[in-house]
């Protein structure tokens, strides 16, 4: 049923600031832009998949729901929507499964630049069945514009999305056996925890539990990304050159890979730049 992930939902206070700071970290434009219904949203298309910048605009319930999840949990990472070929299906599947689905609504956008537009259907599942993550899923007309590439080594596209949990069980049972994703990876070891693997179209959700540091085991968070890169020393010399605080490059934990983690410029958010040396 579920396809690809579609899009990740970042909220921010300074959509301007924030949508600066992607676009020196993607080296990509953004690739669509709009507002109304109390909040302003700057989209990067990647290859793979949507980054959505939030914001709240103005007055209104809308509005005042993203400043109070801001001044409650700070900037970052707010939701998940998953990609469907028919929403209607999937609808009756998080039914079945109690995910306790909104009604199917329509929804349309019209970019501030060009005046394309974009339309789509979906649905949310309840957060208290989805242990505290916001899921969406959604059945999109055509495919957005790519954000187009300002400079050589930019980031390509998303490897993975981390959520902490508190329940690595439940968490499993959640991503796995309910949502239907397929578990490629489950390991655990006594420095880091326990990581498993989730492959979603061309990426990974990860769900990750950290001994002593995820305690709260009814409910789950959205913690991290991490991005794909064809060459980590020329990305790591571009953000750096740039300004932005980075690590050295270092071997991934998972073979045949090499990472570096980028410390600014991210909204706040975990972030880990990934580059595959052996397909896998």
């Amino acid at each position: 049923m579920i396809t690809g992930l579609d899009h990740v939902v970042v909220l921010v206070s300074d959509l301007a600031a924030a949508a600066a700071a992607y676009q020196t970290l993607f080296a990509r434009t953004p690739a669509w832009r709009n507002g109304g219904d109390g909040a302003e949203r700057v989209l990067f298309t990647l290859d793979n998949m949507t980054l959505e910048l939030m914001a709240p605009s103005g007055e209104g319930a809308v509005a005042d729901r993203i400043r109070a999840v801001i001044a409650a949990q700070g900037e970052g990472l707010a939701s998940l929507c998953f990609r469907t070929g028919d929403i209607a299906k999937m609808h009756r599947r998080l039914e079945r499964l109690s995910l306790k689905p909104e009604p199917v609504g329509e929804a349309a956008s019209q970019d501030a630049a060009s005046g394309a537009t974009l339309s789509w259907r979906r649905t949310r599942a309840a957060t208290e069945a989805t242990r505290g993550v916001r899921l969406f899923f959604l059945e999109l007309a055509r495919e957005r514009p790519l954000s187009v590439r300002t400079e050589a080594a930019s980031i390509t596209s998303m490897d993975h999305v981390v959520v902490a949990t508190g329940d690595p069980e439940r968490a499993a049972a959640l991503y796995g056996a309910r949502l239907g994703l397929d578990m490629r990876f489950d390991r655990s070891h006594p420095d880091w925890g326990r990581l498993m693997f989730f492959r979603c179209g061309d990426l990974v959700v990860e769900v990750v539990h950290r001994p002593g540091k995820d305690n709260a085991p009814a409910h789950d968070r959205l913690w991290g990304m991490s991005w794909r890169v064809a060459d980590a020393e020329a990305t790591r010399a571009r953000l750096a050159g740039a300004g932005l605080d980075v690590s050295e490059v270092r071997a991934g934990r998972k073979p045949g890979t090499r990472v570096l983690t980028v410390r600014s410029g991210t909204c706040g958010i975990p972030t880990l730049l990934v580059e595959r040396t052996v397909r896998g």
